[in-house]
């Protein structure tokens, strides 16, 4: 029985007891593969940095996304820095190596993306490795396969009237000859005005009309339009057939005399779909074929299009694509700017808000805001 006794605490003294560092290392390193694999498998965290879904997400709202909803994806780039995006915290330097991109694949999801869905997507245009592309934020409008058109300021989709979402938000001109101040414009809970000289469409009638550009409800507008102070509330639109020089749309050519206000009849491109290469054809579609699908070499001109050095004539697309737009219509960086949305960038489904801080609050009593805690993203 001694010698048992003498052997076990042999043992136990033989064996070296972790150090307060180790033990810490291994703590942190714990913690930092377990919050890498949630945030990749299960839910990542992200904050509203601008107002292009107002009313609907506010500006220093806190979301959750679920990747489960769509099905995660699998990693493109494996060499980066744990829990960082495109550069190291604080810092320019890039968080990853490019070296070696792996073939992305999507694992089961329970849901697809459909019309009305908030989701967060990896902005098309980067440069970067598709998984490390800057995050936006829309409302998905249209699926792979619908038509969409915007006719003055109202979307179609499939010849059927797209419901605006509940808080969304539109632009105006608000005429007045008085100087409004910022709490009269908080009061009324518009955060988003501009102090403007400048006679925006024909449907404010005085040439010398002076006043604020502004973006609101409809529902606020009426409110704003029985007030003194206000001379005329009028919105402000784009008519059909004028391209705005300033504010480009896609894809950019004569051949498509859109606006934000009147845009298409435009079809997004579907996953087995054979599409006939027309200079129409070409100008919608070309930047497709050449940025997101994955193919060599690819030329693109007015009226042709060639693969690896042979013209084409028709074209098959290889995913789906999704057309986002924001609720604030007005002030929103979009589909109608950028084209579509392809399937390998969607990242997921916003869900709810958890934490809401005002950027420009009265008081710090009134930087959090409470009525929006743990919210629903409708």
């Amino acid at each position: 029985m001694s010698v048992v006794k003498n052997q076990e605490t042999a043992t136990r003294r033989t064996a070296k007891k972790k150090s307060p560092f180790r033990e810490w290392l291994d703590s942190i390193v714990f913690a930092v593969v377990a919050a890498t694999l949630i945030r990749w498998l299960f839910m990542e965290a992200f904050t509203i940095p601008t107002p292009s879904m107002e009313k609907s997400l506010l500006v220093g709202d806190f979301l959750f996304v679920s990747k489960l909803h769509y099905g995660t994806r699998t990693p493109k780039t494996p060499i980066q820095v744990p829990l960082t995006h495109q550069k190291i915290w604080g810092t320019d330097i890039p968080s990853y190596l490019d070296w070696i991109q792996l073939p992305q694949y999507r694992l089961p999801g329970f849901s697809s993306v459909k019309q009305g869905d908030v989701v967060v997507f990896n902005y098309p245009p980067e440069e970067y490795p598709t998984d490390l592309k800057t995050n936006y934020i829309k409302r998905c409008i249209g699926v792979a396969g619908d038509v969409l058109e915007v006719r003055d300021r109202k979307v179609y989709v499939n010849g059927q009237v797209f419901p605006d979402p509940v808080k969304s938000e539109t632009e105006y001109f608000l005429k007045t000859n008085s100087v409004i101040s910022a709490k009269v414009f908080k009061r009324y809970d518009i955060t988003d005005f501009e102090q403007s000289t400048e006679t925006f469409n024909d449907t404010i009638s005085a040439n010398d009309a002076s006043g604020y550009r502004i973006h609101t409800t409809p529902e606020t507008a009426a409110l704003l339009k029985q007030q003194d102070f206000v001379q005329g509330l009028e919105t402000l639109s784009s008519p059909k057939g004028s391209v705005n020089p300033f504010q480009p749309v896609y894809p950019q050519s004569s051949l498509f005399p859109w606006n934000v206000d009147n845009y298409g009849p435009i079809t997004i491109p579907k996953e087995g779909v054979t599409i006939q290469l027309d200079e129409k054809n070409i100008a919608l579609y070309g930047p497709v074929i050449q940025k997101y699908e994955d193919n060599e070499k690819v030329e693109l001109a007015e009226k042709t299009i060639k693969i690896d050095g042979k013209a084409i004539t028709s074209y098959t697309f290889k995913q789906d694509y999704y057309f986002m737009m924001g609720d604030n219509r007005h002030n929103s960086a979009d589909s109608r700017y950028w084209g579509f949305v392809p399937a390998d960038h969607i990242v997921g489904k916003a869900v709810f808000i958890w934490m809401s801080i005002d950027p420009n609050p009265e008081s710090v009593l009134k930087k959090i805001r409470w009525n929006r805690l743990f919210r629903i993203i409708e």
